[in-house]
């Protein structure tokens, strides 16, 4: 059982791939890749229609929506385009993965927890200025 959601997974993970070739390739039709870019930007984005967060109906999305985008976005791609397409997600799969890109994102997060921090301290300081002064009236 274990074996057969390990593979699905992973169709669904080279399916994701192949849908983003075919977005940027000209050989798709303007309304396939304007699906197939759609499924596959929502797929790998991080913000989901329903936060994963939310008991139950978080997961929802991620286990019926994406499914159901890949399948209509590859029902309108043609069979030989999606073949080669499958092929060629395959063959990217095994490469380095971009460590530029994850040290980007990972300079974004701790941009953003210091700003955070600093808007924490300073709105914390003013409060205790703003009492000080009182106290001192």
């Amino acid at each position: 059982m274990f074996g057969k959601l390990r593979n699905w997974a992973r169709s669904i993970k080279r399916d994701v791939l192949a849908l983003w070739l075919a977005a940027r390739d000209p050989r798709t039709p303007w309304y396939a890749k304007a699906v197939a870019a759609s499924v596959a930007a929502y797929a790998l984005s991080p913000i989901d229609l329903i936060p994963d967060f939310v008991p139950v109906l978080g997961y929802i999305d991620d286990l019926i929506i994406v499914p159901l985008g890949i399948m209509l976005a590859i029902k309108l791609i043609p069979g030989a385009l999606m073949v080669e397409f499958r092929q060629e997600a395959l063959q990217l799969e095994g490469r380095p993965k971009s460590y530029a890109a994850a040290a980007a994102i990972i300079l974004l997060w701790l941009a953003a927890l210091a700003l955070a921090a600093w808007w924490f301290w300073w709105s914390d300081f003013s409060i205790q200025k703003q009492d000080s002064k009182t106290i001192n009236q």
